[in-house]
């Protein structure tokens, strides 16, 4: 009542004197009626505000609730599988059927160690039936869990029930609090023993204690066992029964305890509302606070998270002074209106100091304007405009000298644009399209366009918003740049830089022999080695089997013939011959012509192909001597080990705009020192090897486009891969 005393008053006593004492008695009525209804607005509007204030901290507090809830259910997840993977191990429940023995004990201890530290749990530890544990992550630690017997606890006996189980307490064995999660380990529907996983809480807890507002975790007794505030921990909203005190001081929840104080605060509930209010001491200063509780039923606990009601006072204090601020204004506005007429004169003395204040600074403008065309037409990189819809609303001088057109030909154009070249319309539009989506490139595109005389000019265009002095964009302008010398000058070094590999590859004439010499050693061996059947065939009168050998030695004559020419595509580019290839029909082929040297070798090898693959373009024989090189490597890099791993991987997959192509094997593999060294030529790592064969194969495949590397598997052995460009 007195608040509202006040704001009456106040209106009234920022009236002038003079202005009062020329009221009658009912206009002083009036001014007083209106004073009261301005009070008890400004007294509806503050509880309003204070309402509101109260609304969005509880919609903030939900949401607060629920991505700590959230926390706590992720942090359940997270580990709630290891136990129950841990129980599936087999040497898990080996040691469980024979606890004595110290070999599996060994390696089970092991196992938890290090799954212990690739999930950040606090412990992992397995128990017998009886309670016992046999075998923990912290075994070789001062407080290990091995040996120690945990039948009393609760979470052991609902785990022997054949129930997953979630218990919150201090460890009877460390004295540290953790969270729980036990599972039962089956055998043949049996139960044999427990895994638990101990998680701690203290990041969490850590957390929480950088929050301005106190956030609580109580369990299903109401007692506190997590809190920013520590001096609330182990306190307890209801005085806790008998019973319950007999359960805790005998589960050993939370240690010796006995006692479990009531928490310093007392809730003022409001019927219909999820929140409650209270007073609380907090790091040694009274507060207030709006809280909400949260239930997680399936951990057994209430989250309580809270917010200062401090900013809701503040926010009714706002909204009463704001309300009462611009009564006052309105009041103020009423007596100044009375001042209309006389000011009336002032105003038009003001509006004709105005009106010259705009001629002036219009002049301003129109210089400012006379200066920018100037300059604008001194530029040497042409200027273009454009509306949304693609329409020209402006060019500069510079880019009318670039096309051959005028401004007054250009200016209102759509697209096709006039100086658009021909033979590029469909390019034109896909670019057009990408610059009036905001498409395009920071660092613009090249474009060819034609000048009105019928000359081509090349050009690079940048691309941005035009945006206008509201900040809305308003069209796009682009700067046109004329790079026809440049390209000109890229053309003469790129035909020189052709003569100058062409003399390049003359010089290397002398590896080239030697290349000649490693790739025709592989047709040659088959040529003889297929003669020497033909010989053997023909003393035994198998006319079909000669044939058929003879057939083989007049392939691999071509194939040598080929892989000369080859090598004279290596002298004169020019000469290379390329066609559509199938991959597969490519790979098919290769395994054909080493099928007798897998055999010998006893290697199987091991397709992945993708299906329906498009065609590559290229020379077909030397893409069958890079997959040849390639699968003879990995047969001599398995020939030492056992049979059973005498096993090729060949693999293709289809890529954006090119095909991927990988030859694995299970050997020693590549030291990652020697992984780009191996292409060099003339290192080998096999004694009797020239150390040209990888170097050939890169050869092969940067001149389809390209790139061969090598790289090592995860489960041993090497893998070389090479993409190679679709035919479109």
């Amino acid at each position: 009542m007195v608040e509202a005393v006040f704001l009456v008053e106040t209106p009234l006593k920022m009236l002038p004197v003079s202005f009062v004492r020329s009221l009658s008695w009912r206009q002083l009525w009036r001014w007083g009626l209106l004073a009261l209804a301005v009070g008890l607005s400004i007294i509806l509007v503050g509880r309003w505000a204070e309402r509101h204030a109260l609304q969005i901290k509880t919609d903030a507090l939900q949401q607060v609730a629920q991505a700590n809830a959230l926390g706590l259910r992720g942090i359940a997840e997270k580990h709630g599988y290891l136990p129950y993977a841990a129980a599936r191990h087999p040497d898990v429940q080996a040691l469980l059927q024979h606890p004595s023995d110290r070999m599996l004990r060994d390696k089970v201890n092991h196992y938890f160690s290090d799954l212990k530290d690739r999930t950040a749990s606090a412990a992992l530890f397995v128990m017998s039936t009886s309670g016992m544990t046999l075998a923990a992550s912290n075994w070789n630690s001062a407080d290990s869990f091995v040996g120690q017997s945990y039948q009393q606890r609760p979470y052991f006996k609902q785990a022997l029930q054949g129930q997953r189980s979630f218990f919150y307490g201090v460890g009877l064995t460390t004295g540290t609090p953790g969270f729980f999660i036990a599972e039962p380990v089956l055998s043949q529907g049996q139960v044999i023993g427990v895994i638990t996983v101990k998680v701690s809480l203290s990041p969490l807890a850590n957390s929480w204690a950088n929050s301005t507002d106190p956030v609580v975790l109580q369990d299903s007794r109401r007692i506190v066992f997590l809190s920013s505030e520590p001096e609330w921990l182990y306190h307890s909203s209801d005085l806790l029964s008998a019973s319950d005190l007999a359960w805790l001081q005998l589960n050993g929840q939370y240690g010796v305890r006995s006692r479990y104080a009531i928490l310093p605060w007392r809730a003022v509930r409001t019927p219909d509302s999820p929140t409650y209010e209270f007073d609380a001491t907090v790091k040694h200063a009274p507060r207030s606070f709006l809280a909400l509780e949260t239930s997680l039923p399936e951990l057994g606990w209430t989250l309580t998270v809270t917010s200062d009601l401090k900013s809701v006072e503040r926010a009714r204090q706002e909204a009463l002074a704001l309300t009462t601020l611009l009564a006052a204004v309105l009041l103020l506005a009423g007596l100044y209106w009375r001042l209309h007429e006389q000011r009336f004169v002032e105003q038009l003395q003001a509006k004709r100091e105005l009106e010259q204040r705009v001629k002036a600074r219009t002049h301003d403008l129109e210089e400012a304007h006379a200066f920018r065309k100037a300059m604008e037409d001194a530029l040497l990189v042409g200027m273009r405009a454009r509306d949304p819809e693609g329409r020209i609303i402006y060019v500069n001088r510079a880019f009318c000298d670039m096309v051959g057109y005028s401004a007054e030909e250009l200016l209102g154009c759509k697209a096709p644009y006039p100086y658009w070249h021909p033979d590029d319309l469909d390019k034109y539009m896909r670019q057009r399209e990408a610059s009036l989506q905001a498409e395009s490139l920071p660092h613009g595109f090249e474009s060819r366009v034609r000048h009105h005389d019928g000359h081509d000019v090349i050009t690079q265009v940048y691309t941005a918003p035009l945006i206008d002095g509201q900040g809305q964009q308003q069209g796009w302008m682009s700067s046109v740049v004329d790079i026809t010398a440049q390209k000109m000058a890229e053309n003469r070094q790129h035909e020189q830089d052709r003569q100058l590999q062409r003399s390049a590859r003359l010089a290397s004439v002398g590896e080239m022999a030697s290349t000649l010499a490693h790739e025709l050693n592989q047709p040659l061996m088959a040529l003889s080695n297929f003669a020497v059947a033909a010989r053997a065939i023909a003393a035994q009168a198998h006319q079909e089997l000669l044939v058929s050998a003879l057939d083989d030695i007049v392939e691999q004559s071509q194939r040598a013939s080929e892989i000369v020419k080859r090598v004279r595509g290596f002298i004169n580019p020019q000469r290379g011959s390329y066609e559509d290839c199938d991959v597969h029909a490519v790979i098919a082929h290769s395994l054909a012509l080493l099928k007798p040297e897998l055999q010998r070798n006893q290697s199987a090898v091991t397709t992945q192909l993708t299906e329906n693959l498009p065609h590559i373009r290229g020379n077909r024989v030397l893409l069958e001597q890079v997959l040849i090189n390639l699968l003879q490597n990995a047969m001599q890099a398995t020939q030492d080990l056992p049979p059973a791993r005498h096993v090729i991987d060949i693999a293709t997959t289809l890529l954006e705009r090119a095909i991927l192509i990988q030859i694995g094997d299970a050997g020693p593999g590549v030291p990652e020192a020697s992984q780009e060294q191996v292409f060099t030529p003339f290192f080998s790592t096999k004694p009797d090897g020239l150390g040209l064969g990888l170097n050939i194969c890169r050869t092969i495949i940067e001149a389809h486009g390209g790139h061969l590397k090598v790289a090592n598997r995860a489960e041993g052995g090497a893998v070389f891969s090479f993409t190679l460009a679709l035919s479109v």
